[in-house]
């Protein structure tokens, strides 16, 4: 089915997935607002994780609802952007995405053992590499019902922002 222009375009997977590295592309190609959603996250939030403790709903709600609240103020002033998410559970999609048709999401898919060999290469991050096997345990893959566009990860960076461009109609 044909994909229509998208006002925002949510990139999803679990972390050292690409999402920041492919949003900061997509972004830069196409003029738009970049945000990465954890810069949203409550400095309480942030804390959690570098202690090494995973996050639960309740501590996801505020920052859930701040980035939907930037995508909607987004939205509102007919103006575009790209912001990263987990988005890991159906449930949290439904808030960021939800009945927004204008609103892409691009799902980076990839194995646990490519994806976990890439975050212990990273630095300074705070999320450390033990929490990684949380993330996909949490992972509900999105359904056909959300219209993701699933892109692995295996490609090249260039490969996967022309693939993202080509799909959703931006280039």
């Amino acid at each position: 089915m044909p994909r229509s222009k998208p006002a925002v375009i949510v990139v999803m997977g679990v972390a050292s997935s690409g999402k920041t590295s492919l949003g900061e592309r997509l972004a830069e190609r196409l003029g738009w607002p970049f945000r990465d959603a954890d810069s949203f996250h409550p400095s309480e939030n942030v804390a959690k994780m570098s202690r090494g403790e995973p996050l639960d709903d309740e501590d996801r709600k505020p920052w859930l609802a701040a980035i939907a609240a930037w995508i909607d103020q987004l939205r509102a002033a007919g103006c575009h952007g790209v912001v990263t998410c987990s988005a890991l559970k159906k449930r949290y999609r439904d808030v960021i995405v939800g009945q927004r048709p204008d609103v892409a999401l691009v799902y980076l898919e990839g194995s646990r053992e490519l994806i976990g060999a890439r975050m212990a290469q990273r630095r300074h991050h705070f999320m450390p590499p033990a929490l990684l096997d949380s993330q996909f345990a949490a992972l509900e893959k999105p359904d056909q019902d959300e219209k993701p566009l699933v892109v692995s990860v295996e490609l090249s960076k260039d490969a996967i922002v022309e693939r993202v461009m080509a799909e959703l109609r931006l280039s």
